[in-house]
């Protein structure tokens, strides 16, 4: 299988090739070996070999309805993914296409939120740790994906959430 997605502003091909031991996975033609198990719904539990030594990852992939869009956490940072039908360019209506610059962070998994690390208006860099949520007993920082203004922060202390929920609005 081999999709070009969107991430960021950056356009690559992934191309996904079983393996009799997991999957080979090519992006942008650079090779790395995947052996993937699935836990819970949306996760992942990966074990990932490109060049060096091998290592764990864990993903979770949630797909938004019907826009080609996809909810990714590695490790607990947030990737918004666009997985494009092709060629074209995307269209002005979706998330990242000339409208709105507004980030929403969702709450990678079902968990509690434990604590909340930013204010409304606080400046945030990309990468930067915004609400750390607790599961199945360990605690999993979100983060910002990019630079930018916190608008809005949506989760409070204490409060349970699912997988998808919005935590933190970031312009």
């Amino acid at each position: 299988m081999k999709v070009q997605v969107e991430i960021g502003d950056r356009i690559r091909t992934v191309e996904v090739r079983p393996q009799p031991s997991g999957y080979q996975i090519l992006i942008d033609g650079r090779s790395r070996f995947v052996d993937a198990v699935q836990v819970g719904a949306d996760g992942w539990s990966l074990i990932v070999r490109d060049n060096g030594p091998a290592r764990s990852v864990e993903a979770v992939v949630s797909p938004r309805r019907g826009n080609g869009m996809l909810e990714v956490y590695v490790d607990g940072i947030h990737i918004p993914v666009h997985v494009r039908n092709g060629r074209g360019r995307r269209g002005a209506d979706s998330p990242a296409g000339g409208g709105s610059s507004r980030e929403r962070i969702v709450a990678p998994m079902p968990g509690k939120v434990v604590r909340v690390l930013v204010a409304p208006g606080v400046e945030v860099k990309a990468r930067q740790g915004l609400v750390v949520v607790e599961a199945m007993k360990m605690e999993n920082e979100v983060r910002s994906l990019r630079a930018g203004r916190v608008r809005e922060v949506l989760a409070v202390e204490g409060q349970l959430v699912d997988a998808g929920t919005a935590l933190v609005v970031v312009e």
